[in-house]
């Protein structure tokens, strides 16, 4: 998979796997501590979710700026690293107030925004080699998976982290009782008897008899839980920054590489006209969304990238424009794409923690604990290596010991677990990267096929599709919703088990959705690196994530309909969405395989 690829590309996902890491904690487990510390509604934290994810992607563009104005990616990469870090250090420390935590919040978003679109610039530099051109899109393939093993273990660490904290201090996990906690020390929750049960059964010291008590301490564990593992992702942190810091020197060098052909041909007409324009348009666009339709969630977002795209064709050259454009076009239908796949982290996880069973079989359960799960993926990978074609007698046996010491432990492991066992919420965030790691080869080797036939896709036409696939992912949790009691029916009580539904749905769901993103996500950076002129290579990749920060703040749409409208309405949305945008990309298509051409 690696052949024939720069030793950067390796350096690159490496250095990756610790903004992954905490970018998959956050996934996991920010919506249910800004919940269970502060006693958030799903509204409320929805909205600070969706502004942290926004920034994230927004602050690119103040990293794209700066690195391609220095043309020192490196080093603001590694001032990325670095801010990352302390903000995760920031959010690992108990007890902080609301402010200071959406402060921290704050550091890592602009850190992620100072490092993660000139990663991604400096992966495609690499292949402007015309040595390594033809690799480009399988480099951001291979890329995409390797950054994502990080990512398979982060929900494993945070459910870790935060239940052994709950046992070490007398207590089992409950997802549902954070909101009973709160609602009792509010004085809004009128009937206790669920509330007594509940407390009652995750209490290894026996009977609770002070329910005041009860609520205040479980509240105060099951948030340090969450705070020890932000502590675990500032660790994730540190490896990156040290890989980073010893082998960087295998990743190119901007400032140095630049022909003096390449600076002439960024040397263009100044226009200071551009930038008053941009503001100008930017806020006009404010203005109508703020306070003509009165829709103040996304007026802010959506006004810096119009802003923003007025800025940039005004500043391109004739010869830039059609590229620019293009890009423009694509980063449309990529804000529907991830205001639909990010819910992953939001109403998806709502629904992970109170619509899915809470306990599982003994097979189930296997794919629930990452040591039980390690065991399966290693019995399947060597079941595969063993009888793969051109595999030489070493690779075979290799892949047979793989499958026996699999086997082994998965069957060891079903038999050591009970009849019924509890799962969390947060592990379900673990099957995205899974999937991603084990399809990116498969997808590869199609692609690859259909390449050596004449008739693989091109790039745009793959986004299209990947649209179509992830309107199927939601589709299936359609389904499973249907005849579901909806949130807001329930008043505040804990929705009951003849509502609760197999965890397969959800899994099987974030299977498609997970291939959706292999068609767009990976394809996209590919698309991007190929068609920005060179003086925006790295403003292109900020104008790639401030679309996926648009759409990151329109995530809030998902908390904002959840104790408001049926289940099935809910993912009828983000259907209705995906559908749209893929018509609008095949609409399109022939004048976006122009510019690749």
């Amino acid at each position: 998979m690696l052949k024939g690829h720069p030793k950067g590309l390796i350096v690159a996902f490496f250095a990756n796997m610790g903004e992954r890491f905490g970018f998959y904690t956050m996934m996991a487990i920010l919506v249910l501590f800004l919940q269970a510390k502060f006693g958030l509604t799903e509204q409320e934290a929805g909205g600070y979710y969706s502004w942290f994810y926004f920034g994230i992607y927004a602050l690119a563009l103040i990293g794209g700026i700066l690195a391609d104005a220095t043309k020192k990616y490196k080093l603001v990469i590694l001032g990325g690293i670095i801010t990352m870090m302390a903000g995760y250090v920031l959010m690992a420390i108990p007890g902080v107030s609301l402010n200071l935590t959406l402060a921290s919040l704050f550091v890592i978003a602009f850190g992620n925004g100072l490092f993660k679109g000139n990663l991604q610039a400096v992966v495609g530099q690499l292949y402007d080699d015309p040595k390594y051109e033809k690799l480009r899109d399988s480099a951001f393939m291979v890329f995409y998976m390797g950054i994502n093993v990080g990512a398979f273990f982060a929900p494993f660490a945070a459910n870790g982290a935060r239940n052994w904290f709950l046992k070490t201090n007398g207590f089992l996990h409950d997802g549902s009782l954070p909101s009973l906690c709160h609602q009792f020390i509010n004085g809004t929750l009128t009937d206790t008897t669920k509330f007594q049960e509940l407390a009652n059964k995750v209490s290894l010291k026996g009977p609770i008899l002070d329910l005041s008590a009860f609520a205040h301490n479980y509240i105060d564990v099951f948030s340090k839980g969450y705070n020890y593992a932000f502590g675990i992702a500032a660790g994730a942190m540190l490896i990156s920054l040290l890989i980073y810091i010893l082998f960087h020197k295998y990743l190119p060098n901007k400032e140095k590489t630049q022909t003096e052909k390449q600076k002439q041909a960024e040397k263009v007409e100044k226009k200071p006209w551009a930038l008053a324009a941009a503001l100008a348009i930017g806020g006009i666009v404010y203005a109508i969304i703020y306070y003509g339709l009165g829709v103040k969630d996304i007026a802010m977002a959506v006004g810096l990238f119009a802003g923003f795209i007025a800025w940039i064709v005004s500043i391109s050259n004739k010869e830039e424009k059609p590229r620019i454009i293009a890009l423009i076009l694509v980063f449309i239908v990529v804000i529907f794409f991830w205001m639909s796949f990010h819910q992953n982290g939001l109403t998806l996880t709502f629904f992970a923690r109170d619509y899915i069973a809470k306990e599982v079989s003994a097979f189930t359960y296997l794919f629930f604990d990452m040591w039980s799960l390690l065991a399966v993926i290693s019995f399947i990978a060597g079941f595969f290596v063993m009888l793969g074609k051109n595999k030489t007698q070493t690779t075979r046996l290799i892949g047979g010991a793989l499958t026996l010491i699999g086997g082994g432990f998965a069957y060891y492991f079903y038999n050591s677990n009970g009849a019924t066992n509890a799962i969390a919420p947060e592990v379900f965030q673990s099957f995205n990267p899974l999937f991603i790691v084990a399809l990116t080869g498969l997808v590869m080797g199609i692609f690859a096929m259909l390449n050596k036939a004449g008739k693989e896709p091109s790039t745009p036409k793959k986004i299209g599709f990947g649209m179509i696939i992830a309107a199927l992912g939601f589709f299936l949790v359609l389904v499973a919703s249907l005849n579901l009691i909806s949130p807001h029916e329930l008043n505040g009580a804990p929705v009951p088990d003849s509502s609760r539904v197999s965890p397969y749905w959800l899994i099987n769901s974030y299977l498609i959705l997970t291939v959706a993103e292999l068609f767009l996500s990976p394809m996209g950076l590919s698309f991007v690196s190929k068609v920005a002129p060179p003086r925006f290579q790295g403003l292109m990749q900020g104008g790639w994530l401030l679309a996926t920060a648009v759409g990151n703040k329109l995530l809030f749409t998902g908390s904002f309909f959840w104790g408001k409208l049926e289940l099935w309405q809910l993912w009828a949305i983000f259907i209705t969405v995906c559908l749209l945008s893929a018509m609008f990309m095949f609409s399109m298509l022939k004048r976006l395989e122009k510019v690749t051409s």
